[in-house]
């Protein structure tokens, strides 16, 4: 692993905290027999590509979601056509598929994620960008592969923090990716991610960080009660409205304002 990879100082112990409990098993179970149905289904339905219409797969996606337990709020204008790049926040394994529901797109993905057993497949097919995290000399190419995807018209997924977070607490967004955009000239769409519980607070239960394995943040996300996912779709930034890549980044990048209220949001499954 390279030194100059960015990393997240939250760990399983310090930061996440699990909701269920022993009476949670028969509930985790099934909700993870659901997932698993609704992944093997997407593998078998790849071949189609991009004859699947999109409003289906944003729907499959959000079910995969709401199977694994998890109520989800979209909110905002969805993202054009066409090409552009999608950045948000990174927390957990469910910010992908909470992606996709956005707008499906090519993810840029790190090269072990092709050994996840049934997502891993899915993810190839799927026309994930795979990336050599821990070699810099690699990531020149990167970028071009994702400028030549936005040229030809794509969505384009990315997590610019280059590592989880637990939620309470973010990174920087890198400017690398940034500089796809500038170079194909086509929109950023940012994206804010959040978990919570029913009642507003802050629910790190899905926040997959540190060495923590697949597994037991399946079964912990699984055995949670009330968890929602909030999906913010923030105001489009078009072509040519920054000169740089450093100050797209940061335009791009999440505020640390106060979260506001969800008393009166609405839910929707």
């Amino acid at each position: 692993m390279s030194a100059w990879l960015p990393t997240a100082p939250c760990t399983p112990r310090a930061c996440v905290t699990a909701t269920g409990g022993a009476r949670a098993v028969p509930r985790a179970v099934l909700r993870l027999t659901a997932v698993a149905v609704l992944l093997l289904a997407g593998i078998a339905l790849s071949p189609l590509g991009r004859r699947i219409p999109a409003h289906l797969v944003r729907r499959w996606c959000r079910a995969i979601v709401r199977a694994a337990g998890v109520r989800v709020r979209i909110t905002g204008a969805a993202p054009p056509g066409g090409g552009v790049l999608l950045v948000a926040n990174h927390i957990s394994w469910l910010d992908i598929p909470l992606l996709a529901a956005v707008r499906p797109a090519r993810m840029l993905a790190k090269t072990e994620i092709r050994r996840w057993p049934v997502a891993g497949p899915l993810a190839a097919r799927g026309g994930a960008l795979f990336i050599e995290r821990d070699r810099l000399r690699a990531l020149p190419q990167t970028v071009a592969r994702i400028a030549a995807a936005l040229r030809a018209g794509a969505a384009v997924g990315v997590f610019p923090e280059g590592s989880t977070w637990c939620g309470r607490a973010q990174g920087e967004f890198r400017r690398a990716v940034f500089q796809a955009a500038l170079d194909a000239g086509v929109p950023v769409q940012p994206v804010r991610l959040r978990y919570r519980l029913a009642d507003g607070s802050p629910g790190t239960a899905a926040a997959f960080v540190g060495d923590d394995p697949l597994l037991a943040s399946l079964w912990r996300v699984a055995s949670a009660r009330h968890l929602v996912a909030e999906v913010d779709v923030r105001p489009l930034i078009p072509p040519g409205a920054y000169p740089d890549r450093r100050s797209l980044a940061r335009a791009a990048q999440p505020t640390r304002t106060p979260e506001p209220g969800w008393t009166h949001a609405a839910l929707v499954a």
